[in-house]
């Protein structure tokens, strides 16, 4: 009887192994693994997490489930030197928007002929300039961002490279120091994300041509005014749901707003 246990209790634990890591790793076009799961059947919809985050945010996030009950795939994906993917420290394992090239080298392995993206803060960033590369995006939902990231020089970013490679030279920014530091990120690779974060200009941001959603919390103001983010990309719309920057992605308002959108 005590082996009849012993077997039960393996098949268990195996099964519980497989379950926690039945979710697979691409292999980018340099070699990064990049980890990446689906969710439901239908038009794909390919969402890019924020900055100290990874793909869990979306999973904890009603959107995703809101999604797929609306009759999409949901594509998420741990970028580059985040969560389950590779870490790499070079420097040449981040410029020249290797990130976005991930992206794209995923949606091709995949098989997508078209693909709509929602990205949202440092994942808005990334989104705005997958816009200027991809042509098979059908549309996009840009979250908690302003225009100021078409700036090479945004201070904001500046700082945050700052803050993570000189310790302590900016105090208002130790807070997210410390929690990404307590939340196993990499600081080494945070900072290479802020150094070498894709820019897109006003005139690149100018000749976007396809449908584009901006969001925005009512209680966010982390990343400036979204109203100039809309006033930049031609055709686009400004929605204001619940929360501050932290809350608002999380929000039922976001999750009802981002399904409407791409279902039309």
């Amino acid at each position: 009887m005590k082996s009849v246990f012993l077997l039960v209790s393996l098949l268990l634990t195996y099964q519980g192994y497989a379950q926690v890591n039945r979710d697979p790793l691409f292999t980018s076009f340099d070699g990064t693994k990049i980890h990446y799961d689906i969710l439901g059947e239908g038009k794909p919809v390919v969402l890019i997490h924020g900055f100290i985050s990874t793909s869990e945010s979306w999973k904890r996030a009603a959107t995703r489930q809101a999604l797929a009950d609306a009759g999409f795939k949901i594509i998420t994906l741990d970028l580059r030197g985040n969560g389950l993917s590779d870490k790499p420290h070079s420097a040449e394992a981040y410029r020249d928007n290797a990130e976005l090239k991930d992206v794209m080298a995923l949606v091709k392995h995949l098989g997508l002929t078209n693909y709509d993206v929602v990205g949202y803060s440092r994942g808005a960033i990334l989104t705005a300039k997958l816009l200027t590369l991809d042509k098979h995006i059908r549309k996009a939902v840009m979250g908690g961002i302003s225009v100021d990231f078409s700036d090479p020089n945004w201070i904001r970013r500046k700082n945050f490279h700052e803050a993570l490679v000189k310790p302590g030279s900016h105090p208002e920014l130790q807070s997210a120091i410390d929690y990404a530091k307590k939340s196993g990120a990499d600081t080494v690779v945070l900072a290479r994300l802020q150094e070498f974060q894709p820019v897109t200009t006003r005139a690149e941001l100018a000749k976007i041509n396809v449908p584009v959603l901006v969001i925005n919390g009512d209680k966010d103001t982390d990343n400036g005014d979204p109203q100039t983010l809309v006033d930049a990309i031609p055709g686009s719309r400004l929605v204001i749901v619940p929360g501050d920057h932290g809350g608002a992605m999380r929000t039922p308002e976001f999750a009802k707003t981002v399904v409407g959108f791409l279902s039309n």
